[in-house]
């Protein structure tokens, strides 16, 4: 098992999928799932601050992600919603949502148990290698400097560089500083700025890691 953790725009997504690809493993995106509920609250016009509703809401609806790292998903309810939570409400309500514990201790077990029936799999989030997968075979936290994270995650969403760079502020204060499992590094997780990295590079580091680590 791989953990890759660290901030928004770091390249979280694009190197787990990859090497999970490379690896013949499987890939789980919690963040898709945090994102999920926040669709769900939304969708019921419920309050991203109303920490009681939203753990409700959590605790009701059908969560179903796909594993597959060439064809992830997620679904609420039988409903496909991989664009919808990639939208400016859900990206703007998701870590006060992500910041509920209860809403946190659900999730968490149900990601467990995925890591815990596949064989190989490369999980990203912002807690896996403290929290979720403490006993990861490698732990990765990815990290850019915030002009790169910015300048990437604009031109994923074609955004406003500069509102984008405030929004990532934003998140990074309010993820690395809430009481249940804040972002941050675990002590025995490598360090790995990307900042001049292509993504290439970066999945060929990892897999270097990973060799050193776990005997084929």
């Amino acid at each position: 098992m791989v953990a890759v953790d660290g901030p928004s725009g770091s390249g979280k997504s694009t190197v787990s999928r990859r090497l999970a690809a490379a690896l013949g493993a499987q890939y789980l995106d919690t963040g898709a799932m945090y994102r999920a509920v926040t669709w769900a609250a939304l969708a019921s016009s419920i309050d991203p601050q109303d920490a009681e509703a939203i753990a409700k809401v959590a605790g009701e609806i059908d969560l179903e992600v796909g594993t597959d790292p060439d064809a992830p998903y997620t679904r609420v309810d039988g409903t496909p919603v991989d664009r919808a939570i990639r939208g400016p409400e859900v990206t703007g309500a998701v870590s006060a949502v992500a910041a509920v514990p209860w809403v946190r201790q659900l999730l968490v077990a149900q990601q467990r148990k995925i890591i815990g029936a596949a064989a190989r799999i490369v999980v990203e989030g912002r807690d896996i290698g403290t929290v979720v997968a403490p006993d990861a075979d490698l732990k990765v936290y990815l990290t850019a400097s915030a002009a790169a994270r910015a300048r990437r995650r604009s031109e994923e969403y074609a955004a406003d560089l500069s509102a984008t760079a405030a929004d990532l502020d934003r998140r990074d204060r309010f993820d690395s500083t809430r009481s249940a499992d804040p972002l941050q590094r675990a002590t025995d997780a490598v360090v790995l700025d990307t900042t001049e990295l292509g993504i290439d590079e970066v999945v060929a580091r990892l897999r270097a890691m990973l060799d050193g680590r776990v005997s084929a």
